[in-house]
């Protein structure tokens, strides 16, 4: 992607991972969004079951706290002036996929908005387990995912974004929002590079 000369006016400044401070963020990993029969199926995204899986079992090796923000929504839900109804509170539709495991320390956090912080109690739960990082993965990046990602922003989080553990709409959707997550909110990176941060700065503290 091309890049633009006020995006580009950034500092050079890098933020540690700290697990010992840090969340995971799984953001709308459900039926209506990635099997068949769903409401909104986002094509191909069951590239992100094997990532997103390797990222929540490692994090619960490193006593990381991994929350599911789940889309349950009423039938009367205003959001549904723009979509189509969707991820409807105790159908199928809204279940979290049966390919990623939900261990029992996980914590579920139901979201009837965009944002996985707005008007839930995730911020309340992350403050009471002196969390100032987020790891934010999910679907989709330009909307669900950014909407989460700028309210961790905003809220004073510093955010970090596995690029390979999310996925937008489009691929140019995808390029233009990590961009702007980069240079406006958070850290970008891959996988790898994260879990390999991770682990290497858990050794740094034991």
């Amino acid at each position: 992607m091309q890049q633009d000369s006020f995006s580009e006016r950034r500092t050079e400044l890098t933020t540690p991972l700290k697990p010992q401070q840090c969340a995971i963020l799984v953001v709308d990993m459900l039926n209506d969004f990635f099997k068949e029969g769903g409401e909104m199926v986002l094509a191909g995204g069951d590239v992100l079951y094997e990532p997103i899986e390797r990222l929540t079992r490692a994090a619960r090796q490193l006593k990381m706290p991994v929350f599911w923000l789940n889309q349950w929504l009423s039938p009367d839900d205003t959001l549904f002036k723009k979509r189509v109804v969707h991820c409807l509170k105790g159908t199928w539709g809204a279940k979290i996929v049966d390919d990623l495991t939900v261990a029992d320390e996980d914590i579920i956090i139901p979201k009837r908005r965009y944002s996985g912080f707005f008007q839930t109690d995730l911020d309340l739960h992350l403050r009471e387990r002196h969390i100032q990082q987020v790891v934010v993965t999910g679907v989709v990046t330009n909307i669900c995912v950014r909407s989460t990602v700028n309210d961790a922003f905003f809220l004073g989080y510093d955010v970090f974004v596995p690029k390979d553990c999310v996925m937008a709409t489009s691929d140019q959707l995808q390029e233009s929002h990590l961009y702007d997550i980069d240079t406006h909110y958070g850290t970008v990176l891959g996988l790898d590079e994260l879990l390999a941060s991770l682990k290497s700065n858990v050794a740094k503290a034991g």
